[in-house]
């Protein structure tokens, strides 16, 4: 899945990425008015007429400090969005009126307890977001978060978010326990990513050290570009709190720019379905590696069909 990135997953990128056999995503706020989110859902919708292309999702924010809620669900129930992400909070109400329609609910989660809550509340899957993620990030070391989850998800869908920028790490995170992960950064150098040039060529030209996690930014712990934040100083009337309010405003995500910790293996702006062929074969690549080990029949038999 290509992650719902705040100020960079539009409409071209959540269709390229569908048309290349990944879920394209994006999160409603993109667009700066229910109106504006209902228009992107009818041009989605008519882009994505081929019964080849992977389904598209939507992300909201479910926080009490969201006022688009309820108008952004309500179209997502009108339009049928075929994946609703959740994020910041979870309810049963809303898992079931995705459910009416035959939709499915994936729920980000950064500790147990979110994902537990989750669980509770009917959801088909957990998407685990763990240390090294681009923007609001985990803790959590994905192999530790995995295999506490796995028996917790059983069989419902888990999805590793985290540091993954190439096939051979999403062959990693299955053979740990994940069905799916979910790339965030790898795709913001897309052609057509609404990312500013300048910060594709920043992300080009970085690595793994130019990565800061902090929550000084917008009072929720999240990865950015040290050389973007430089300047940041923490305001004299003390820390940050979270609002969802706050984060219509392109104010935070425009000025300090956001990028995981799998920078270091992006080299070039490419188009987005070019993107999902190279995981294609990377993720081939890593399965032939992982059965040239030894010892692992049925990795083998995978990497041969």
């Amino acid at each position: 899945m290509a992650a719902p990135m705040f100020l960079v997953s539009g409409t071209d990128l959540v269709v390229e990425t569908c048309k290349g056999g990944v879920i394209g995503a994006f999160p409603s706020l993109n667009q700066r008015t229910p109106e504006g989110f209902e228009q992107w859902l009818i041009e989605i919708g008519r882009r994505l007429v081929d019964e080849s292309c992977a389904p598209f999702a939507a992300m909201l924010g479910v926080h009490r400090t969201n006022p688009r809620l309820q108008p952004d669900l309500a179209l997502a129930i009108t339009y049928q969005v075929p994946i609703v992400i959740t994020t910041l909070g979870i309810t049963r109400e809303l898992t079931d009126a995705v459910h009416s329609y035959g939709g499915l609910v994936f729920h980000d989660a950064t500790t147990i307890k979110h994902a537990i809550k989750a669980l509770d509340a009917n959801v088909d899957g957990i998407i685990a977001v763990t240390q090294g993620a681009g923007g609001h990030a985990g803790k959590y070391n994905p192999f530790a978060f995995l295999g506490e989850l796995r028996p917790l998800v059983g069989e419902k869908t888990l999805i590793l978010a985290g540091a993954i920028s190439n096939g051979q790490a999403i062959v990693g995170a299955i053979a740990a326990g994940a069905d799916m992960v979910s790339l965030g950064t790898r795709f913001i150098v897309a052609e057509e990513s609404m990312a500013p040039l300048a910060q594709k060529e920043m992300i080009i030209a970085s690595t793994v050290d130019d990565i800061i996690f902090t929550d000084e930014i917008s009072g929720m712990g999240a990865s950015f570009l040290k050389q973007t934040i430089a300047k940041f100083r923490r305001p004299e009337s003390g820390p940050i709190k979270f609002n969802v309010a706050e984060e219509i405003s392109p104010r935070v995500w425009r000025d300090y720019w956001s990028a995981g910790q799998g920078v270091g293996t992006i080299s070039k702006i490419v188009p987005a379905r070019k993107i999902c062929e190279q995981l294609a074969d990377e993720y081939l690549d890593g399965l032939k590696r992982a059965a040239s080990c030894g010892g692992a029949s049925s990795v083998g038999r995978l990497a041969a069909e």
